[in-house]
């Protein structure tokens, strides 16, 4: 641990010791609604199985998660996040779910499945908000600055290659309170890779994000490698895809990929000044 860190968490203790008892329970309530919300028999057990990969305690936590807040999830796919941010949010705050307009002719359709994933169980799910949201022609996340806490879980490849991600920053930041963090999770290209060389493998370059975070006019308040994962090599056939839980080779080499894990990530916390 070098003199730097130590001083970093030093500090950290101090201000904790330093804060209100107000603030020091909030915290408190904090983790006790996120370790129930862990342990919901609501989960899917496909999902608590990737808890070893994606560390949904540690992220929320450093995101600053509180019951309470006005929480805005971009594109949640099938739910994975919603399984636990929902409970923690259903009696004392709001969580809103901006996903891709549902079709509404396909089985496989994602958002019908999440719509559907959200109906079948009314205690967890009942108060969940479901807005559209496809850059660039859906945006609107809600009324300027109402949000506490605006999260993203590996989408930002997704909106590189429409050409949109700019736009989506410009989104987050909007809604975000002043004051408040817009949290990024997102596979991480390797070092001295430009973006046009990655994106299209699903990585993207941390310095680039941070960059264009900070044109849109969020201040880069830090990262953590909560998910990190130096097993990562980034340079396999089908790109982050072929690493699990997706397996794009099928067999080929699956003992392999399985042993190397889940991406490299970048964990990111900005906040809108």
């Amino acid at each position: 641990m070098t003199r730097f860190v130590r001083y970093l968490l030093l500090l950290s203790l101090a201000l904790l010791l330093m804060a209100p008892a107000a603030t020091r329970a909030a915290s408190a309530d904090a983790d006790q609604a996120i370790s129930q919300a862990l342990q919901g028999k609501w989960r899917n057990p496909a999902n608590v199985a990737r808890d070893q990969y994606r560390h949904p305690r540690e992220t929320l936590e450093y995101f600053g998660l509180k019951p309470g807040m006005t929480v805005v999830e971009l594109w949640p796919g099938g739910g994975w996040y919603t399984e636990i941010l929902a409970p923690v949010l259903r009696e004392h705050g709001q969580l809103i779910e901006a996903a891709v307009p549902a079709k509404g002719d396909s089985e496989s359709d994602t958002t019908q499945g999440f719509l559907k994933k959200l109906a079948a169980d009314p205690q967890i799910y009942d108060k969940v908000k479901v807005v559209d949201f496809l850059p660039p022609d859906k945006l609107d996340l809600g009324p300027e600055e109402s949000a506490d806490l605006v999260l993203t879980f590996r989408n930002l490849h997704n909106w590189q290659a429409k050409g949109q991600l700019e736009n989506v920053l410009h989104a987050a930041f909007k809604v975000l309170k002043s004051g408040c963090v817009f949290g990024v999770v997102e596979h991480r290209a390797a070092a001295g890779k430009t973006v046009d060389q990655t994106f299209k493998s699903g990585y993207m370059p941390q310095d680039y994000v941070i960059k264009l975070a900070e044109d849109v006019g969020f201040l880069y308040a830090g990262h953590s490698e909560i998910n990190a994962n130096p097993k990562d090599t980034k340079d396999y056939p089908k790109g982050v895809w072929t690493l699990p839980p997706t397996y794009a080779e099928g067999d080929t080499d699956k003992a392999k990929y399985a042993a190397i894990g889940e991406s490299d990530r970048m964990t990111l916390l900005f906040v809108k000044p």
